[in-house]
This record gives C-alpha cells, structure tokens and sequence, in this order.
C-alpha cells in the first residue's frame, strides 16, 4: 500500500485545519470518558461547553468564509451544510439528555467523519474552486481556539489515573 503524503494546504485554509486538530481532540476526550465509563453527563457538559466556545465559531466561519463562496448546488457543499446540521441536532439533543451515552458516540463519529471529509475532500476542492480574491478574504481569518479553553475548564475526565 502506498503511503499517503500530506496534503499540501493553501495559507487561506490552514487555520481551519489548526481548528479541525481540537475537534479530533473533542472525538478522543468523548471517546476516552465513554470507554471508561465516566458519567455521561460529565462529558456532555464539556461537549457543550467546547460547542459554545470553540466549535461553533468555527463552523460559523465555515459557513461564511467557504460553503457559502461554493455555488449552492455544489454536492460537497450540500455535504458539509448537510454535516453540520447533523452535529447542531445532536448538540442540541445531547442539551436535552445530557446522560444518553448514545448521543456522545454519535456526535463523536458525526465529527469526526465530516473533519475527515473536510480534509481530505472539500478543503481539496474549495483550493481548486476558490478566486484568488476568495482565498484572500479567507486568509484573514484567524483560528477561533482560545488559549485559556482548557484552563477555564477543570474537569478533565478524559486524563484516566492509573
């Protein structure tokens, strides 16, 4: 099998690629405290929390800076929108039933699947499709993480002791 090589990301797009490495953390954090039997509602208020303060932004940035310049048929477009609606609905259910284990293991792989698709799929094709002027507005954008999300969060389920 011939290994693949890192796909070369244009500077417009980057930092929603930074942003996409705190997501596949968010999978791992949920997997982690569902593998070891945390309490469920522990890691949906931190899925929330992360949601609020993070991943929304960033999806709203998506939505603004790159869906929306794609034309509205566009099949990866419809995709990506399609995606985050899927993850707002669970968000959202999770809210209402903040102890269902189901709901966490099916955002999680929900997030992950579309970060992947992002990658190695839309971000692709949003570098071949965009304007140069396009690719330029985008540029501006910087990552939404903040630096003290971590910090101001003090339950960290997912470090198991041993």
């Amino acid at each position: 099998m011939k290994p693949q090589t890192p796909i070369k990301r244009h500077p417009a797009i980057v930092s929603f690629s930074k942003d996409h490495h705190f997501g596949l953390l968010l999978v791992w954090k949920i997997r982690q405290g569902l593998q070891h039997a945390i309490q469920a509602d522990r890691i949906s208020h931190y899925v929330l929390y992360f949601f609020k303060e993070d991943l929304e932004k960033h999806f709203k940035d998506e939505e603004q800076l790159l869906f929306s310049k794609l034309p509205a048929g566009d099949p990866l477009r419809k995709q990506a929108e399609a995606d985050h609606q899927t993850i707002y609905k669970l968000i959202a259910a999770i809210e209402k039933a903040k102890t269902d284990t189901r709901l966490l293991s099916q955002l999680a792989d929900a997030l992950e699947q579309h970060i992947r698709f992002e990658e190695r799929e839309l971000f692709n094709h949003l570098q071949n499709n965009f304007s140069s002027e396009d690719l330029e507005i985008t540029a501006g954008r910087y990552p939404t993480r903040s630096e003290t999300l971590e910090e101001k969060w003090k339950d960290t389920f997912w470090v198991i002791k041993k």
